[in-house]
């Protein structure tokens, strides 16, 4: 059996094993549109991606009052809960999540996702069981701030020289740095892999095959 390089791998959630990316962006413009703000373009929308939902909000519509995010969140998820049911994993995530775990992996998420956002996708029939812990922003911090990381290193006992986070955007990256963990990146999700270089990742998934070759041959 081959050795593993890492005990631990850490994924992102959306746009990095969620396809999700795109309605994040419609849902970001819509809600600033709703309170009055100036709608962020495609890239100013999939930049915030990723961040806590109150931190995005307020990166992507610098002209809505504070007074206004607790009407732009809710906006937000107004949005979002009409296009749930339209929201699917990539192809290939479950065979690889299997293979994964078929080696011995532990596997945990740690996300911009609120709680109550993350569990609504993780208590489905077919993820049930497959993941061994999970952060989301909305309890520890949003990134790139290693909390999440760290705590989820507490919890599963493994060290950080063991850990790998895998991501669609340079806060996953980053925050992988930040935690001494190491990171690969995936091209498909919101940010542009053209950033990735100077956060050092192991590799630059150019697809969810792409990801799991490297993974299995690599983590």
């Amino acid at each position: 059996m081959q050795t593993r390089n890492f005990d631990l791998i850490a994924f992102d959630w959306d746009g990095t094993l969620f396809d999700s990316t795109q309605i994040i962006v419609r849902c970001i413009q819509a809600a600033v549109r709703d309170v009055g703000g100036t709608m962020p373009t495609d890239k100013e929308a999939g930049y915030v991606i990723g961040l806590g939902l109150m931190q995005a909000l307020a990166h992507a519509a610098p002209d809505v009052p504070p007074e206004k995010y607790p009407q732009l969140g809710e906006r937000y998820r107004h949005h979002y809960a009409a296009h749930f049911d339209d929201l699917s994993l990539f192809d290939g995530v479950l065979p690889l999540l299997d293979a994964l775990k078929a080696r011995g992996h532990l596997l945990a998420v740690a996300t911009g996702k609120s709680r109550r956002g993350l569990d609504g996708v993780l208590h489905t029939s077919q993820l049930k069981g497959v993941f061994d812990g999970s952060r989301t922003a909305d309890e520890t911090a949003g990134k790139p701030d290693p909390l999440m990381l760290h705590e989820l290193m507490a919890e599963l006992d493994v060290p950080a020289a063991r850990v790998l986070m895998v991501g669609d955007t340079t806060h996953d990256l980053q925050m992988a740095v930040n935690a001494g963990c190491a990171s690969v990146g995936v091209s498909y999700g919101a940010h542009e892999p053209d950033a990735f270089a100077v956060l050092a990742p192991r590799h630059i998934a150019h697809s969810v095959q792409d990801l799991h070759d490297w993974l299995l041959a690599n983590g």
